[in-house]
């Protein structure tokens, strides 16, 4: 197979949360550990930083590997989902794992997934945990994919767990308190291994505090530990709190002789983020006059902090490109965002987008009105065509939306 054929085949088969959403979701840790075995346990010759959380993972994960890219280590990163190519998901020092490695492990090994009905996120996690330990990285960052506890990264032991925050989202999934999501996240703390969280709530600091007492594990609130803010090319301000996640899980791997990382080098790699990662769609500008802003954001927590950063700009109209996907609580996120925008609705192109025409009756309910358009490019298009020089667009709602404007 070539290697559009390739990754084609991994997208059929069993569903892909990224296409199909709920039913690819797998409460099961059996096949993950099948397909270890049959390679080998290759997770086990690896050194590994795991990160958790509802919002900031991706970011987090990005982070951490651009400090420890500029520390001079090899530096593996996994992470999902991925914006405009599967390749996006496993990279070696930014560069992107080669189309070959892809074709070629696929080929060795798709009898056995065929037999044992693996999911392409756990043929995924399989890729990623297979391509690090043949080219001998030093360390890697492995972001979960969905919860934690029963997500196919979580067969690792770490040297470090980190849980960026926890907010409503997947709940069908991970529980509608905060307690229950926190407890599905604070699955991936590991005996013995010391965890840093980055955001806590009064519903969650005791969840984390019990995972962690039970598992015998250090404990670290980076928000109550570090004291400093370090500028960033990562221009969200929801980064502040990522930040200090960053710093204080770097200070625990270097308090532990694990990792060495001297301060300028957390600097310069908090500055080189974009550059040393190829990070996409965290408050991305994509020009200028009009001002557009690409942002990933699509749970409440998220998007309260990306609308709010929005209305520290200057502008005479603001223009929103909005699509989001078909699980998500529109009562709890349409209420968020203003309601003196022109919008412009859209479906992402993937089976489980939330027809346009459904997303704008639904925001006309909360007084957001504009047109519908028939694609995402559509939808921006004409967004730059209404947009004065003077005025600022808005492209978000869904990690989708975003990945067919960049």
């Amino acid at each position: 197979m070539t290697y559009t054929e390739t990754v084609n085949w991994m997208f059929a088969q069993l569903p892909m949360y990224q296409q199909q959403g709920a039913s690819a979701y797998k409460k099961d840790l059996t096949n993950t550990l099948l397909l270890s075995q049959h390679l080998g346990h290759p997770e086990q010759n690896l050194k590994l930083i795991h990160v958790a959380g509802t919002n900031g993972k991706g970011s987090t994960s990005h982070m951490l590997a651009s400090i420890l890219q500029e520390a001079g280590y090899k530096t593996g990163l996994y992470t999902s989902p991925h914006l405009k190519d599967f390749r996006e998901r496993i990279k070696i020092d930014g560069k992107e794992i080669s189309e070959d490695f892809v074709v070629g492990f696929i080929a060795r090994n798709q009898s056995f997934f065929e037999a044992n009905a693996l999911s392409f996120f756990e043929m995924s996690v399989g890729l990623a945990f297979d391509y690090f330990s043949k080219e001998k990285v030093d360390v890697a960052i492995i972001e979960v994919g969905l919860g934690g506890r029963l997500d196919s990264t979580n067969i690792i032991t770490p040297l470090v767990s980190v849980i960026t925050n926890i907010g409503y989202d997947h709940v069908q999934f991970l529980g509608n308190t905060l307690e229950l999501i926190a407890a599905e996240k604070a699955g991936i703390i590991k005996p013995g291994i010391p965890v840093v969280i980055g955001e806590y709530t009064s519903e969650t600091k005791p969840v984390f505090e019990q995972k962690a007492q039970a598992c015998h594990s250090d404990i670290y609130f980076a928000s109550d530990l570090v004291r400093e803010d370090y500028p960033s090319d990562m221009k969200g301000n929801y980064q502040f709190h990522n930040k200090k996640t960053v710093v204080q899980t770097l200070r625990v791997l270097q308090a532990k002789n694990q990792l060495a990382v001297s301060e300028e080098q957390i600097k310069n790699g908090l500055q080189n983020v974009i550059r040393h990662t190829g990070l996409l769609g965290r408050w991305q500008q994509l020009q200028d006059h009009p001002k557009v802003i690409a942002d990933t954001a699509h749970n409440k927590a998220g998007l309260e902090m990306t609308l709010r950063q929005i209305q520290e700009n200057e502008f005479d109209q603001l223009h929103i490109v909005l699509g989001v996907v078909n699980d998500k609580d529109l009562d709890e996120i349409l209420p968020l965002f203003p309601k003196n925008a022109v919008y412009y609705f859209c479906r992402p192109d993937i089976p489980r987008g939330l027809d346009a025409q459904h997303l704008a009756s639904k925001a006309s309910g909360f007084g957001l009105t504009g047109q519908i358009y028939h694609s995402v490019p559509e939808a921006y298009q004409s967004a730059l065509q209404h947009a004065a020089p003077s005025d600022f667009i808005y492209i978000g709602g869904s990690t989708f939306v975003v990945a067919e404007i960049l």
